[in-house]
């Protein structure tokens, strides 16, 4: 989760008071976040918040939710928004390439070196966050004194246009810089196959940004900058509509005055757009889920605190909030913020209406004999995610893509999917421990998804100098004998393993596991550089009929 660390001095002059560090502790925790360190020395505050809080990636953000939060300034934050004047041009060429663009200003900003480090900081873990490493949103923050009015934002051809960019003093081409500037390195792969790049200029045909890889140093931000030009490209508008709006606020807690770009494309609009969103929730809605018996008014306090505003029309309570805040997608949610806001050390605690005795699942007692066995012969068992990529699943693997359920706005490159095997899960893990002594015998019993059902199995890995197929076959016997399983073994064509040394168990005329030595390429892939044998075993096949008698 991402760490935000500021200095305690700077966050108690943003709240407006200085509030002493045992209240920051106590209370912190209970607004939905985690006092990660503090440092006496420096006197830093570091804090662990949610990913769903964007809003609270920086200094400014989080005083202003400690404000309400902490009953120095309740309810929904308002901030005046005037007209720049400003108009930024989106030309059709850049829709193939990176299609959306919103824009804001900021002027009269007063900025010193922990407001210009903060900036930073809060401009990166939205990237690396919701922005997915720039794929999904890329911000740009300039100097407007700098630039001239109006903008523009087109494709050109990448060898066309040269510029400085920034933190460098050499001129260098658009094609260039995804070779010789590190955030280019870094970067490139986000323009590939693209044959022409997008740039935003200004009047005068300088560079103001290369989105999503650098900006210009012509707009390089100082603590001399006074007046601050923002832009957001991307893939999601409403993703970027919502970086524009929390990056705005935070330089509007610096002292800046919001002021609008009219955005023309296929569309005229105007941003930021700081309208607050609005929800509807009930009395009965929230007392049922949290379990308490609060009344409209008392619900209408709880969010105050939260940094809302809310209406009592009848039986609905309407509440107004933040455009700032990203993680507020249903009625849940703000139910959610009712409960923080009201308190979590006010729900107290109280012993269940009636006495029950739990016991466990046949299939959760055939699980554990499963691990029993496992680690009778010299394996550790490991757990690793139900989430990954379709890379490693399938692309590592050697393996044809097949359906999976997919996450909707994955996080990170990484967990994209869930898996419908756990060899992939096993491979990563011997890559993460490959500086580790061999031999290496993991285990995992674990769940899978396919076709949206769950489903247990077992996956075993072995990495040695001398790891072989009778070694795995060996293996697999013994398994299949202690679970009195009935099961015949023939070739498989899996193209993760060798060729010749990879087999299918079959039981009743159905498949329920495969082993073998895995294919060289596939250890490559995983960056290792010994023989790895492993199996995959369908637990709930290999036991069936069987749960009854499990003890």
């Amino acid at each position: 989760m991402p760490v935000v660390t500021f200095d305690r001095n700077d966050l108690d002059a943003l709240l407006g008071q200085k509030v002493d560090l045992e209240t920051l502790l106590e209370r912190v925790p209970q607004l939905g976040a985690d006092v990660h360190s503090y440092d006496e020395a420096t006197n830093s505050l570091s804090i662990e918040f949610f990913p769903d809080r964007p809003d609270l990636y920086c200094v400014e953000g989080a005083a202003t939710a400690l404000r309400a939060f902490l009953g120095f300034e309740e309810g929904l934050k308002r901030y005046p928004v005037t007209d720049s004047g400003i108009i930024l041009k989106a030309e059709e060429s850049v829709k193939n390439v990176r299609p959306y663009i919103v824009a804001g200003v900021v002027r009269g900003v007063s900025l010193n070196n922990a407001a210009i480090k903060s900036l930073m900081e809060l401009q990166e873990k939205l990237h690396i966050t919701m922005g997915r490493k720039r794929a999904k949103v890329a911000i740009g923050i300039h100097d407007l004194d700098k630039i001239t009015a109006p903008f523009t934002y087109k494709a050109v051809n990448p060898d066309s246009l040269s510029f400085v960019p920034l933190a460098k003093t050499e001129c260098m081409s658009m094609r260039e810089i995804l070779t010789k500037h590190e955030k280019g390195k870094a970067y490139a792969q986000l323009l590939d196959g693209k044959e022409l790049f997008p740039v935003i200029l200004d009047s005068n045909d300088d560079v103001i940004s290369f989105p999503p890889i650098i900006n210009g140093a012509l707009t390089t931000v100082t603590e001399n900058t006074k007046n601050i030009f923002i832009d957001v490209t991307g893939t999601d508008l409403n993703a970027i509509n919502g970086a524009l709006n929390i990056v705005a606020c935070a330089l509007a807690e610096r002292g800046g005055s919001i002021q609008l770009v009219s955005i023309e494309s296929s569309s005229k609009f105007k941003t930021p757009d700081l309208n607050p969103k609005t929800k509807d929730i009930t009395v009965g809605d929230v007392n049922s889920l949290l379990g308490c018996n609060l009344n409209a008014i008392q619900i209408c306090e709880a969010l105050s605190k939260m940094g809302c505003d809310s209406q009592i029309i009848g039986d609905i309570i309407r509440v107004n909030i933040s455009a700032t805040r990203m993680d507020i997608l249903h009625e849940v949610d703000v139910i959610e913020d009712v409960a923080k806001g009201y308190g979590y050390e006010n729900f107290g605690n109280r012993l269940p209406a009636s006495q029950t005795f739990g016991s466990e699942l046949s299939e959760t007692k055939a699980s554990n004999v499963i691990r029993q066995l496992l680690i009778g012969y010299g394996y550790l068992e490991t757990t690793t995610l139900t989430l990954t990529s379709e890379e490693t699943q399938f692309k590592m693997m050697r393996l044809p893509e097949t359906e999976v359920v997919s996450v909707l706005n994955p996080i990170s490159e990484d967990h994209t999917c869930l898996r419908v095997s756990l060899i992939p899960s096993q491979m990563a893990l011997l890559r993460k421990n490959k500086h580790r002594d061999l031999p290496q015998k993991l285990f995992e019993v674990g769940d899978v998804v396919i076709d949206a059902v769950r489903h247990k199995r077992l996956a075993a890995v072995n990495i040695s100098v001398k790891s072989s197929f009778t070694e795995i076959k060996s293996l697999v016997e013994s398994i299949l004998r202690d679970l009195s399983v009935k099961y015949e073994i023939q070739s498989s064509s899996s193209e993760m393993f060798i060729p010749g040394r990879g087999a299918e168990i079959v039981s009743d005329g159905k498949i329920i596991g495969v082993f073998g030595e895995i294919h060289p390429e596939v250890i490559t892939n995983f960056e290792l550089r010994y023989p790895v044998i492993a199996l995959e075993l369908d637990v709930e096949a290999v036991t069936e009929g069987k749960l009854d008698r499990v003890a």
